[in-house]
């Protein structure tokens, strides 16, 4: 057991844990909103939207989180100018500007003299890379995000039931949407380090739809996904370390898992209580045959006047 935890003794490898789990904390608050609106999508597109900024950063010398941030900001604008000018549909949009600024990221990864060595950070990420300055970096980025998402929690509720119902209630819905497509931009661009490009979506996803499958409010998904997420860095760190896999992809790995683990728990407690009420069922079924006394009383006559009864009506609040 000593030997399990030996790898968190070392400065690298408590910075990479540390900044993993600031960026899980982060994918969990954005995340729960990315499954509520059925927005997988945009988070896969704005993962590789940000590929040409972060290329061009690389290539450069400059900082690859401006780099990527200014490209998937580039891309989220685009987005929604093509749905106003073009009149296109929101997934259209997404997907021309998706293959648009893949394909000019690897143009630019091309013409740079360690393609493979680029390419290979960009995409999976380097999480045991991560430095005092980066932390401070996701620190930051961790208490926007949050901050972000409780400010616009009511907006983002609302937006969720109805756009209409947004506007009636006088909750801005077109703001709401665009905080939610930036939490959506700012969750990419920080987890871009920890998992690659090509990764970030399992670590958005999966720790949200693993709390969803144990509870419904909105807080307690989130605080779950931030567990589970911690939970997915941790157990791919240690994977990492002792079968010589690479890192970013043995977190998003872990996150999946973790969330294929969740569902089967949640169906398989879902049959042992459905078994269970049907043998509970059958067994005063049973008794009730073998002694007349406990049946049910016996229902009327169809052909027996009975004296006229209003429905019983129940409203949950």
């Amino acid at each position: 057991m000593t030997d399990l935890f030996a790898p968190f003794a070392l400065d690298f490898f408590q910075h990479a844990l540390l900044g993993g789990a600031l960026v899980a904390v982060l994918c969990a608050v954005v995340g729960t909103w990315v499954v509520i609106r059925g927005m997988a999508f945009l988070g896969e597109a704005l993962a590789h939207g940000m590929l040409p900024g972060v290329a061009l950063a690389t290539v450069l010398g400059l900082p690859v989180l401006v780099g990527g941030a200014l490209s998937a900001v580039a891309m989220s604008v685009g987005i929604g100018a093509l749905q106003r000018r073009a009149r296109l549909s929101y997934d259209t949009s997404i997907g021309l500007l998706f293959v648009s600024m893949l394909a000019l990221g690897v143009i630019i990864i091309s013409h740079s003299g360690s393609f493979a060595t680029d390419a290979t950070a960009i995409l999976f990420g380097d999480i045991l890379a991560i430095g005092p300055g980066d932390l401070v970096l996701l620190a930051v980025a961790a208490t926007v995000g949050v901050g972000v998402a409780a400010l616009c929690h009511r907006p983002l509720v609302a937006l969720a039931l109805d756009a209409r119902i947004a506007q009636v209630l006088g909750l801005r819905p077109r703001l709401a949407q665009a905080a939610l497509v930036g939490l959506v931009t700012l969750a990419v661009v920080a987890s871009y380090q920890a998992v690659g490009s090509m990764l970030v979506v399992g670590l958005l996803l999966a720790p949200a739809v693993a709390a969803g499958s144990w509870t419904t409010r909105i807080p307690t998904r989130m605080l779950l996904a931030a567990v589970l997420g911690i939970l997915a860095v941790a157990v791919g760190l240690l994977v990492s370390w002792f079968a010589a896999t690479a890192a970013g992809a043995s977190v998003a790995a872990a996150a999946i898992a973790i969330a294929l683990v969740s569902w089967a728990l949640r169906a398989a407690l879902t049959a042992i209580r459905a078994a269970a009420h049907t043998e509970a069922h059958s067994a005063a079924a049973s008794s009730a045959l073998r002694d007349p006394a406990t049946a049910a009383p016996v229902a009327p006559d169809a052909g027996a006047e009975t004296p006229a009864t209003a429905p019983s009506v129940s409203i949950r609040s």
